[in-house]
């Protein structure tokens, strides 16, 4: 297929979640990548023109670089469904699901996948109660943000209710979750093809938003430094938990790896970053895939429906 089939593209950016400032600059990233290739791509801000208007423009296949909620959630995903316009990455179900970290979980221990324990909050929470259960210090975070927008590492009792309040004011839904201590490893994968694992060593183990983003502080191993067995064995977890999630297309997973060499999945991104500090990219060149090769090949596995 030649880049100039696919037609006239639309790279989706910006949006109004949390994460818009993110979702610019990967959309961003991803449009000059495209135009490189020759694609016939433009940059479409739901947030600034009404989503109809793909249509009507005569746009052809959709590459969504939105993140979070209003892009990452399905929302944008049905829309695009109705309008017979393919995009990449996962359905409807899978970017619901991906997006709920706490249906995520469920979904995963149902199966017998490894992930931390956890327990949702609410404003008359026991936090002693649930200190006590799951140990300290515990991640307080929104079901339903990505990029650490609103969570926060607790290592006091008596800190989980500011926590619980700063995560709240970004969803109604949110979960406290077991600590793992270990190494913080993520996963992407290409179509039906796991890429190589990234081990990320972050100040203070705190791979926050700002470390995510806007910091040369963090470090990355890829090749991770694991062995190919372990490797190997965390690859086929993470293909697995995206298979039962129903993702498809190109996606990544976020685990720990407990001192114990016991990997735990953490959350499913269905439209990672794409920025210049991205770990997709970052596995996908050590995966012999430079980044304009890697937007074309995500491009051509947009699919509908």
């Amino acid at each position: 297929m030649s880049n100039s089939d696919f037609g006239k593209v639309a790279v989706l950016m910006g949006g109004t979640s949390a994460e818009r400032e993110i979702s610019l600059l990967s959309g961003g990233a991803v449009l000059a990548a495209l135009q490189k290739r020759g694609v016939d791509a433009h940059a479409f801000d739901p947030a600034e023109r009404p989503l109809w208007e793909l249509k009507s423009a005569g746009f052809e296949r959709v590459f969504i670089a939105l993140h979070g909620r209003g892009g990452e959630d399905g929302t944008v995903q049905g829309a695009l469904e109705l309008m017979g316009l393919p995009y990449t990455g996962s359905g409807v179900l899978a970017s619901a699901l991906s997006m709920d970290k706490w249906r995520t979980k469920m979904v995963w221990l149902a199966n017998g996948l490894p992930t931390p324990r956890y327990v949702l909050l609410a404003q008359d929470s026991d936090w002693n109660a649930v200190a006590a259960e799951l140990g300290l210090p515990i991640f307080v975070k929104p079901a339903r943000e990505g990029s650490s927008v609103g969570a926060t590492k607790v290592t006091r009792a008596e800190d989980l209710e500011a926590a619980y309040r700063l995560a709240v004011r970004y969803d109604p839904l949110v979960l406290a979750e077991e600590f793992v201590s270990g190494a913080e490893l993520t996963c992407a994968f290409l179509g039906s093809q796991a890429l190589p694992l990234v081990r990320i060593v972050a100040p203070e183990g705190n791979y926050d938003y700002r470390h995510k983003y806007f910091t040369d502080d963090t470090q990355y191993f890829c090749p991770s430094g694991l062995g190919d067995a372990k490797e190997r064995e965390i690859q086929h977890l993470v293909m697995r938990a995206a298979r039962l999630l129903d993702c498809r297309g190109w996606g990544r997973a976020d685990l720990m790896l407990d001192a114990r060499g016991r990997p735990w999945l953490l959350e499913m991104n269905t439209a990672p970053g794409m920025t210049g500090h991205s770990l997709v990219p970052m596995a996908a060149r050590a995966a012999g895939i430079g980044f304009e090769e890697l937007c074309v090949r995500i491009l051509a596995l947009a699919t509908l429906g």
